[in-house]
């Protein structure tokens, strides 16, 4: 139902039965590589392109979500998915592969978090048992369409994120057992006129702060509610910005209750300049490091922000600018 404004409110409390995330070579060497159910040591997965390989990570996570909530691929009613790549191939390509009813998504990095939150919308108005909600990315096909080949080996200025090779899904049920979503919040755009595909974080932090107060006015809560607040992946730049954008619009939240998904998944040691990126940042994060928190106990409600930035390669050379968004979803462990 309808909460505040912008808000859906959750009366069933549709249950994450199941998360799967899956990875590549470089997220087996980052922070929350134990997190991961699938980490591969080879870019390519034994396709002949980075496409096909981003489809291939997105079918196992898929899969892995299916297979560990004891379901098969028939069962589930509908699959919600989105990545980077034009129209949104991968995903379409592996709803192919499932078979699976499909609804195609397209919210840039905040894709994960839109398609959870309609998946529980639908399963908590009855309209389906069981639905999978899903977002990938992967390093060589994102750079290849928003920046350079990774072939050709650009240097990358500091502002710049590293696009996670990933994939991560949740299969959200009308019962069971399992963190239960309990309320989503959708973003506005928020265009603050910044043109540099290189500055993501920047672009981004505007719409998640934007959505953390209306979230905050819709459910009529602060930020004591939450044992953690992330955000999708505005990296070391954005998360700062963000920071001092709530503090400034008098939102109060804890420095250690506050944290960023792109901060999360890798290494300092490792060269990803401002931090991570991509539609499987907070996919993978989520549906792995966070899920296996609240199962354990560690974690009892979170509040997850997936920021996206909504430029494409026609608009960037059309000079416009980056118009971007987020979406929140409320996830609380019960029991604990």
């Amino acid at each position: 139902m309808l909460k505040g404004h912008q808000s859906w409110t959750y009366d069933k409390r549709p249950v994450i039965k199941a998360a799967a995330a899956c990875g590549g070579p470089f997220e087996a060497q980052g922070a929350l590589a134990e997190d991961f159910d699938i980490l591969h040591d080879d870019m390519w997965l034994g396709q002949d392109s980075f496409e096909k390989a981003e489809k291939k990570l997105l079918e196992e996570a898929c899969e892995k979500a299916i297979g560990k909530a004891g379901l098969k691929k028939e069962d589930i009613q509908f699959f919600l998915s989105g990545d980077l790549l034009n129209q949104i191939i991968s995903s379409s390509f592996a709803a192919r592969t499932l078979g699976i009813p499909y609804l195609g998504i397209f919210g840039a990095c905040s894709s994960s978090m839109e398609g959870l939150a309609l998946a529980s919308f639908i399963v908590n108005a009855g309209g389906a048992r069981y639905a999978l909600a899903a977002a990938s990315s992967h390093n060589g096909s994102v750079n290849k369409q928003f920046r350079y080949p990774t072939e050709y080996g650009a240097q990358l200025p500091p502002t710049a994120q590293w696009t996670v090779t990933g994939a991560g899904a949740a299969l959200v049920a009308a019962e069971g057992d399992g963190p239960r979503v309990t309320g989503a919040t959708i973003g506005r755009v928020i265009d603050m006129g910044i043109s540099d595909p290189f500055n993501m974080g920047a672009a981004m932090a505007p719409a998640a702060v934007d959505t953390i107060e209306a979230h905050f006015r819709d459910f009529q809560v602060d930020a004591s509610h939450y044992d953690l607040i992330a955000t999708g992946d505005l990296g070391k730049v954005g998360h700062t910005i963000a920071a001092e954008l709530l503090a400034k619009h008098g939102v109060d939240i804890p420095r250690e209750k506050l944290t960023d998904c792109g901060l999360l998944i890798y290494k300092d040691s490792q060269p990803v300049a401002a931090g991570a990126s991509g539609c499987a940042c907070s996919a993978v994060v989520t549906y792995g490091h966070f899920y296996n928190k609240l199962c354990r106990g560690e974690l009892k409600r979170i509040l997850v922000v997936a920021t996206g930035a909504l430029l494409s390669p026609l608009s960037y050379q059309q000079k416009e600018s980056i118009p971007c968004v987020a979406h929140a979803v409320a996830i609380e462990q019960e029991g604990v």
